[in-house]
C-alpha cells in the first residue's frame, strides 16, 4: 500500500513538473541581439510616432505602412493607398516617406505614367483623413518641382522628396533634373524650395547642390538622391546618396547648414562632406538612409538598404545600426555591419517584448 502511494505521489509531482515547465516562459524566449538584414526592401523609412514605429514603403504599385512597437519586427501592415489604373501616377511608384505635420499624415512619392526610361518620374503627396496611420488617404495630387510654378505643365522630373522644419517654417529637398530630358541616364541634383503648406510648394526651387566631388563622380552617371533630414541639438545636416543605386559604390554623402540661423535656401549656407557612410568588402552600395531613436530614446540608429551582391541590379535588403555623435557635433556612423554579426537591440527593446510575455 505504501509502495502505490509513494507512487501515485511520485507521478503527480512528475507531471506537476511538466506543466510547470510548459508554462514557464524559457529564459532565452527573448532575443538580446538581432542580425542584419532584418527584411527584404530598399529605399527604408521608418519613423518614430509616440511608442509606435512607422515603416513606409511601395509595395504592388502602391504604398504599404507598419506599425510596430520595435524597430527590428515589422508590426501590423496595411497597404493605405495603391496607383490608380490611369493618370501621371499610375506607374513605377518609387520611395515613400510618411511625415506627420499637423493633424494628419503626409506621404511624398514619387511616380510615373510609365517606364522604363523612367522619364516621367514626379512627386506626389497623399493626406490621412484622421491621425491614424491606417486611415483612409486622400490624394493631393502633384507638386509643381519645375522652374515656372504656375505652370504644372512644365513640370520637371522629382523623386526621394522630404520634408523638414526649421524656424517655424517647413522646406521641401528632393532628388530632380535642371530641365526635363528624353533620357534617364540624366544627372540628378538636389533641390530646396520653402512650402506654402505640406502639399503646395512656395516660390520656386533652388539648386542646392549637385554631383562634382571626387568620391560621388566616377561611375556612368553623375547624381545625388535619397536626401534626408537629421538634426542634433541646433545643427542641421542632409545625409543623401551618391554614386549609383545599382552599383556596390553607392555611398552617402553630408550637407551641413553652417549655422543654425541661416537661410537654408542659400546654397553657400551649407557645406558638404563625404563620403560620411559606404560599403566595405562585405556590404555593398549603402543607401537610401532613415534615422530613429531607440525606444528608450538614448540612441540613435541608421535604417539603411544595401545590396545583395556586388553584380549591378536593385536586389536589395534593410539594415539597421546605432550610430554615434563626434565631439564637434557631426554624426559618426561608423563601418557597415556585416551581414549575420550580432548587433545588440535597440535600447529599450528588449524590455518591451518582456513585458508583452509576461
Amino acid at each position: 500500500m505504501n509502495f502505490k502511494i509513494n507512487l501515485i505521489i511520485f507521478f503527480i509531482l512528475i507531471s506537476a513538473g511538466c506543466s510547470k515547465s510548459e508554462t514557464r516562459i524559457p529564459e532565452d524566449a527573448v532575443k538580446t541581439t538581432f542580425t542584419n538584414p532584418v527584411w527584404n526592401g530598399a529605399d527604408p523609412w521608418m519613423v518614430k510616432q509616440g511608442d509606435n514605429y512607422i515603416y513606409c514603403f511601395s509595395s504592388n504599385n502602391g504604398i504599404t505602412v507598419s506599425r510596430s512597437k520595435f524597430m527590428t519586427k515589422k508590426g501590423e501592415v496595411k497597404q493605405i493607398w495603391k496607383a490608380p489604373i490611369e493618370g501621371w501616377n499610375k506607374a513605377c511608384v518609387w520611395a515613400p516617406e510618411i511625415h506627420f505635420i499637423g493633424n494628419h499624415w503626409y506621404v511624398y512619392y514619387a511616380a510615373g505614367e510609365s517606364g522604363p526610361p523612367f522619364i516621367h518620374q514626379r512627386t506626389g503627396v497623399l493626406r490621412s483623413k484622421t491621425e491614424d496611420v491606417f486611415s483612409e488617404y486622400e490624394d493631393m495630387g502633384m507638386l509643381n518641382t519645375g522652374d515656372n510654378p504656375g505652370d504644372i505643365s512644365q513640370n520637371i522630373w522629382a523623386i526621394d522628396m522630404t520634408v523638414f522644419e526649421h524656424k517655424g517654417k517647413l522646406y521641401a529637398v528632393w532628388s530632380g533634373w535642371r530641365q526635363q530630358m528624353d533620357t534617364d541616364a540624366t544627372p540628378q541634383h538636389l533641390y530646396i524650395q520653402e512650402m506654402e503648406n505640406p502639399y503646395i510648394l512656395k516660390g520656386k526651387r533652388v539648386l542646392l547642390s549637385s554631383p562634382v566631388e571626387s568620391w560621388e563622380t566616377g561611375g556612368p552617371l553623375n547624381l545625388q538622391e535619397g536626401p534626408e533630414v537629421l538634426k542634433y541639438s541646433d545643427k542641421v545636416f542632409i545625409i543623401y546618396s551618391c554614386r549609383e543605386s545599382w552599383l556596390k559604390e553607392y555611398r552617402q554623402g553630408m550637407l551641413q547648414l553652417k549655422d543654425p540661423e541661416a537661410d537654408p535656401l542659400v546654397p553657400s549656407n551649407w557645406t558638404k562632406k563625404g563620403p560620411v557612410f559606404e560599403g566595405n568588402e562585405t556590404v555593398f552600395g549603402v543607401g537610401h538612409v532613415s534615422f530613429v531613436k531607440s525606444p528608450d530614446n538614448s540612441e540613435d540608429w541608421i535604417i539603411y538598404h544595401s545590396k545583395k551582391s556586388t553584380a549591378p541590379g536593385w536586389d536589395r535588403d534593410v539594415r539597421m545600426q546605432p550610430f554615434h555623435w563626434n565631439t564637434d557635433g557631426t554624426p559618426d556612423f561608423g563601418d557597415a555591419v556585416a551581414a549575420g554579426k550580432a548587433i545588440d537591440r535597440p535600447s529599450g527593446e528588449v524590455e518591451i517584448e518582456e513585458k508583452q510575455l509576461k
